[in-house]
């Protein structure tokens, strides 16, 4: 694969990924599937996703909440263990559909009902960290479930992107860890284009920045909601 395109992609990835608070993985992985093996790929792609998620918690530190990234990120981290649990035993397929239905219904919801959101209790935030992360556990889409609870929240826009960053950074750090552990690297990729895809994801979220700051507050959530609607889309007609 052409260097490139690798930044290219990069760059798209990590714009929409910070924009959105997830993303990344569903455009890179895809594309570099078709020129390396999944195991490189995974590992390459987790290596991006890790740094953009630290240009996210960086570049909208004002925004960090120390109280809700650990009342909804702790628990979802363990909830999501109980999920995958049960991924096992259903067909991935009718999940994915599932869940693609459940976030269409939501982004419909919301649309319609656009003054709708949740308390940010401490309650509130344990269970929906909780219900994501037994849901990203289950359907293997972390950043997307992650994204539909905390967007119930309503939040501004620098502490939504921040606190999806750091629960994602967390994650990041224990999938990293268990790849590298299993002798996962990147023969066929090659170490040399890690630095310069880096600093591509830093350019994206940099862009991705000057996007959100023009992005009205009363507006952000109906961007969101919009990518969410594209990744239920796609669910359901190619479900994973």
């Amino acid at each position: 694969m052409h260097l490139g395109l690798v930044i290219i992609v990069v760059v798209i990835a990590s714009a929409v990924g910070t924009i959105t608070g997830f993303g990344t993985s569903t455009i890179m992985v895809p594309v570099m599937l078709v020129f390396y093996p999944a195991p490189e790929t995974l590992l390459f792609v987790g290596i991006i996703h890790w740094f953009g998620n630290l240009w996210k918690v960086i570049l909208f530190k004002h925004g960090f909440r120390w109280k809700i990234t650990l009342t909804f990120g702790l628990p979802g981290i363990l909830a999501s263990f109980l999920g995958a649990l049960l991924m096992f035993r259903i067909t991935p397929q009718v999940l994915s559909r599932a869940l693609g239905a459940f976030i269409i219904a939501y982004v419909i919801y919301l649309f319609a009902k656009s003054s709708f959101k949740v308390s940010r209790g401490i309650l509130t935030s344990i269970c929906g960290g909780a219900a994501s992360g037994f849901m990203a556990g289950v359907f293997g889409i972390g950043g997307a479930v992650r994204a539909l609870f905390l967007s119930a929240f309503d939040l501004p826009k620098a502490v939504y992107i921040s606190t999806a960053g750091a629960i994602a950074l967390a994650v990041d750090t224990t999938r990293l860890t268990t790849y590298l552990a299993g002798g996962a690297h990147l023969e066929s990729i090659g170490f040399w284009i890690l630095p310069p895809a880096v600093i591509a994801s830093f350019l994206g979220a940099k862009l991705a920045k000057r996007i959100v700051d023009r992005i009205p507050q009363a507006r952000f959530r109906t961007v969101i909601a919009g990518f969410l609607l594209l990744i239920a889309l796609k669910l359901l007609i190619w479900p994973t």
